[in-house]
Parts: C-alpha cells; sequence; structure tokens
C-alpha cells in the first residue's frame, strides 16, 4: 500500500491490542481538600477505588498489560495494586476469606507498571510518556474519569474496529447540545453505504471543547481510545494548544486527516452505561448509580434510597 491510498475495511489489521494506558497524573483539585493527600484515583466508589474499576475493564478486554502514567503524590495507586502480605496474613489468621479475596483481587488483575509524566502538559503529553513501553503496537487508553458499566462491552467493540478497519478508534457519546463545549466533539460521516452497523462511523474531524454553536455535532469523545502506534510521532510534533497543553484531540485530528500508514479514524457511539466521576456531583450520582446495582448492597440500599426520598419529599416546605 502506497502513503497515498486508504486502508480498506478488509484490509487485515497490523498487530493485536494487549497493552492498555491508563493516565492518571491530574492533581484533582475539583475534589479538593479531599484529594490534598489521596489521589482522586483512590477516592472510593462504593467499595472499590475508582480507578481498580478500570483495570478491571481493561482486564476483561484481555488487556493485561497495563501502565499507569503518574505523577507526584500517586504512591497510594501503586500500593492499591501490590501485595499487602501483613494484611493478608491477618485476614488468614481471622479465618476472614471473604475480605481476603477482595485483597487479593487488585493485585491479581494483571501486571501493572507505572511511569511518571513529570510536567503537567496534557493529556497528548501523558500519552506520549507510554511510548517506549508500548513500542510499535495499537493501544487502548482509558480514562478513569469515565467508568463502563460491566455489561457493556464497549473496549472489546473497540479493538474488533481497529482489527478489521486499521488506523485509531475513539468512543463518542451523544450530549446535550448545550454540554458539548465540556467535551471534544467530532465531525463524523458514514463507513460505508453497505449497510453495516450504524454505531460504526467515520471520524472526519475533532474540535477541543466548542462552542455550542461552532460545534460539529453533538458526539462527545468518551475516555476510551485505541490508538495506532504513529500517534506517538505525531503527538511529539504536536504544539501546545487549548490551555497550552498537548492535547491528544488535536493529533488525532491530523490522523484522522492522514491517508498514510496507521492513519484514520473511526468512532464508535456509545450507547450504554457510562459513570463520570468527574465533579462532585456526578461523581455522587455515579456512587448511587452504582450502588443500587450491587450485588451485596443494592437490594437494601435501594429500599433505604426510595424511603429516603419519599421522606424528603413529604417533608419539603
Amino acid at each position: 500500500m502506497t502513503s497515498t491510498e486508504q486502508p480498506t475495511a478488509s484490509e487485515p489489521s497490523r498487530g493485536a491490542v494487549t497493552k492498555a494506558v491508563i493516565p492518571a497524573a491530574g492533581l484533582g483539585t475539583r475534589f479538593l481538600p479531599a484529594t490534598k493527600a489521596t489521589p482522586k484515583e483512590m477516592l472510593p466508589v462504593v467499595d472499590k477505588p475508582a480507578i481498580q474499576y478500570v483495570v478491571e475493564e481493561a482486564t476483561r478486554a484481555g488487556l493485561r498489560d497495563v501502565l499507569m502514567v503518574t505523577g507526584r503524590n500517586k504512591a497510594a495507586l501503586e500500593d492499591h495494586f501490590d501485595r499487602h502480605w501483613e494484611l493478608e496474613r491477618a485476614l488468614e489468621a481471622k479465618g476472614d476469606l471473604v475480605r481476603l479475596a477482595r485483597v487479593r483481587q487488585s493485585t491479581d488483575l494483571g501486571n501493572v507498571h507505572y511511569v511518571r509524566q513529570g510536567e503537567p502538559l496534557g493529556l497528548g503529553h501523558a500519552v506520549l510518556c507510554a511510548a517506549d513501553h508500548v513500542g510499535n503496537n495499537p493501544f487502548a487508553v482509558l480514562l478513569g474519569d469515565d467508568l463502563i458499566d460491566e455489561r457493556d462491552h464497549l473496549l472489546e467493540a473497540m479493538i474488533a474496529v481497529r482489527q478489521a478497519r486499521g488506523g485509531s478508534v475513539i468512543a463518542l457519546m451523544e450530549v446535550p447540545p448545550e454540554s458539548v463545549h465540556l467535551y471534544g466533539c467530532a465531525a463524523v460521516g458514514p463507513v460505508s453505504q453497505d449497510g453495516g452497523d450504524a454505531s460504526v462511523v467515520r471520524v472526519t474531524g475533532l474540535v477541543e471543547k466548542p462552542d455550542p454553536a461552532d460545534a460539529p455535532s453533538n458526539l462527545a469523545v468518551i475516555g476510551r481510545y485505541i490508538l495506532d502506534p504513529s500517534i506517538f510521532a505525531t503527538l511529539a510534533n504536536t504544539p501546545p494548544g487549548r490551555g497550552n497543553e498537548i492535547q491528544l484531540t488535536d493529533a488525532l485530528q491530523e490522523r484522522a486527516a492522514s491517508s498514510g500508514a496507521g492513519g484514520g479514524v473511526h468512532g464508535v457511539i456509545f450507547r450504554g452505561r457510562r459513570y463520570d466521576t468527574g465533579d462532585r456531583l456526578d461523581y455522587l450520582k455515579a456512587v448511587v448509580r452504582l450502588a443500587v446495582g450491587h450485588h451485596e448492597l443494592g437490594t437494601d440500599f435501594s429500599s433505604w434510597l426510595t424511603g429516603f426520598v419519599a421522606e424528603k419529599d413529604s417533608t419539603a416546605p
């Protein structure tokens, strides 16, 4: 294939997706003072830290090689996914096998590695920090602010699109037009005219946090990506953009326009269950939604919640 030829849908993919990158270097300022000494990724969502949901999602999709891109004051992340021998021995001595299994679950998920970002230069820079670990292979990027319900197989669907079509794949979700300024926003076109999967689209352009009047659609980029390794060369030459940071959106915009090797970007429109832990209100909503569906706590919590809301409504002025 020459550099001017577009990859076709029938062209075999080069390389399997086996590695996941999780950027986790943010300061979590929206949750201060809770995140003054605790990484935002370690805030509990029911009975697990948010970051564990993300690693579990990666490993369910077969990505057991996980790289976390961290920064200062993130040692708790490494501790959580490491063995805690003293605690395990104490639980064994007490015969508390249920809690022992819960403690060991996080250490048995996969091979978790760490690299420091060093400077807070944006998501694109965080992804670039993974280049040495990833090498010349396609890889997944999962943002910790977006939790995808375990019943929805978004990552698996994205990997399948990458295998079938090559290039990079991003997750898209319809949002109210007045909310597009909070997200990267995609301009899209159909993949083909053959009546294929309508949830898969061709991305023709990307805009980071546009004004609603200038947004090309209401399809927002959410925190799941399958990236061709050619993204590293693009990121290395991407100048700082919005917020004076290296934006992954800007690099993907260039890859979407490229007809060379590894070029092209497709989108998977996700209509499943997503839990946003990016700000305080959405975090609380995520906790409630996941608690209602919890296999041990859900029934009792739902009953209490129904009664609490009824009582609150009855006493409202």
